[in-house]
């Protein structure tokens, strides 16, 4: 089942890349914080690469002025997120999240069997915004769209 407003983030390990990898548990990521968490089929993919994570570095003094961390997961290992997150110049406080296995993403229920393009298991494409490890907003895109998940259409919804 797909994880809705007013559910708590499940608690999971993923990695981040940080002198090494370091295991990042979701309960401290999102406890007594205001977080949004923006999900991409893959790191290196022509959208993810052109808008999606590019709007969010764009935009991290706007989100970050208004208290908010700002976390990228995507279902690839920490070296990958590592060396995209180096490509994409993105700023260190920006969580770039790995979720190796997809478990995570499983536990949200927003995996999207990418079977067919030869890349398995990955998640849709989302953004959440969260405080205190609650669910406050879920946008998930409609297969092939980005729209919803952008960081312009999160911000203009944040109340």
């Amino acid at each position: 089942m797909t994880i809705q407003i007013g559910d708590k983030i499940p608690q999971a390990i993923l990695n981040e890349l940080r002198d090494g990898v370091q295991p990042v548990d979701t309960t401290e990521l999102f406890a007594g914080k205001k977080v949004v968490l923006f999900a991409v089929p893959g790191a290196f993919t022509p959208t993810c690469s052109a808008k999606h994570l590019p709007g969010y570095v764009e935009k991290f003094d706007e989100f970050s002025q208004r208290g908010i961390d700002v976390a990228c997961l995507s279902v690839n290992d920490a070296f990958v997120m590592g060396a995209w997150a180096k490509d994409q110049n993105v700023p260190a406080a920006v969580h770039m999240l790995a979720d190796g296995n997809g478990a995570f993403t499983k536990a949200l229920g927003l995996e999207l069997d990418a079977t067919a393009f030869g890349m398995g298991l990955r998640a849709k494409r989302f953004a959440l915004y969260a405080e205190d490890g609650v669910v406050k907003q879920l946008h998930v895109e409609a297969p092939g769209e980005f729209k919803v998940s952008s960081a312009d259409y999160v911000l203009e919804h944040l109340a």
